[in-house]
């Protein structure tokens, strides 16, 4: 009776040993050209060369590389043999390839958010917000606007400001040629002074503050209050409510030609009639601001009165 069983049983047993044998051999085929990928892309054991090295080929491109802020940093940090590999990874599969560039990080060969996680590396608690900056989800990169291996600019910008910018930006650049503007072409502002060009919370990478009002304020420091009775508009809207950051036509580059329609946005000119006891049409032959002088806040008049 014990021999039917036997057999039975062992019959059960090699069904298992070759089921687990088959499902083993399936996932090493499934991983073996995950390893191929890997080792293409990145070969085990590759080692450093350093920067001497990498001169013998690149010598254009090393001359006066000492004075670039990357190698003074690495020097700082006591890499001065992996200046070039910090940033084109290690070098050794490259050189022994006679200069075969799949065997080395070239940012000419790789898409825009490849070189910027290359730059974040370093840079990404600077710049932490860059990822959800409108430059970034339009493929402009880092070296978009930097030349990193040489540039007569600070920051290694490939240009200065802002012609750099307008480079892009074309349709901003006749706003500071309009009569009222900005000085950024006389070069006494730059774009930079309020837009932070690697990304903010805020639109138009406007820079962010904790009073978004400071970015205009830190100049015009003649509004910049605190006031005891404050103007809800510029709390509310801010600055561009009332006003055009780059240029205008209009005097104290307001968004429109006279004071009266751009008060009457909020403070309507029949409403206006019935607190001053005058018709509309009256209202609108005298300025607002003949009577009310201190719009952006006072603090003496809840109705801002000079």
């Amino acid at each position: 009776m014990n021999g039917p069983r036997t057999l039975k049983r062992l019959a059960i047993a090699s069904l298992l040993f070759l089921g687990c044998f088959c499902l083993t051999a399936t996932a090493e085929n499934t991983k073996e050209p995950q390893k191929s990928q890997v080792s293409a892309a990145q070969p085990q054991g590759a080692q450093y060369v350093g920067s001497e090295t990498c001169k013998g080929c690149h010598e254009g491109i090393a001359k006066g590389f000492q004075e670039n802020p990357h190698t003074k940093v690495a020097l700082m940090h006591g890499k001065a043999e992996a200046t070039c590999e910090s940033c084109h990874g290690a070098g050794q599969a490259h050189v022994e390839g006679g200069g075969d560039t799949s065997k080395i990080f070239n940012p000419a060969k790789h898409s825009a958010k490849e070189v910027d996680a290359k730059c974040q590396t370093c840079h990404a608690g600077v710049h932490p917000n860059f990822d959800r900056s409108p430059h970034a989800r339009a493929n402009v990169g880092c070296t978009s606007c930097h030349s990193v291996h040489q540039s007569k600019e600070e920051k290694l910008l490939k240009a200065s400001e802002p012609t750099l910018c307008f480079q892009c930006h074309a349709d901003n650049k006749p706003a500071f040629s309009m009569p009222f503007h900005h000085k950024v072409n006389e070069g006494l502002i730059k774009c930079s002074d309020c837009h932070d060009v690697h990304g903010t919370f805020g639109a138009n990478n406007v820079k962010s503050t904790a009073d978004q009002n400071a970015i205009c304020t830190k100049c015009h420091t003649e509004v910049r209050g605190p006031f005891v009775y404050e103007h809800a508009a510029v709390k509310a809207e801010g600055c561009v409510g009332c006003h055009t950051p780059h240029g205008s036509q209009n005097a104290r580059l307001l968004n429109m030609p006279s004071i009266n329609p751009l008060c009457n946005q909020c403070h309507s000119s029949v409403a206006q009639s019935t607190v001053h006891g005058m018709s509309a049409g009256s209202l609108e032959t005298v300025a607002c601001t003949n009577c009310h002088t201190f719009i952006h806040g006072s603090n003496m008049n809840a109705a801002f009165l000079r």
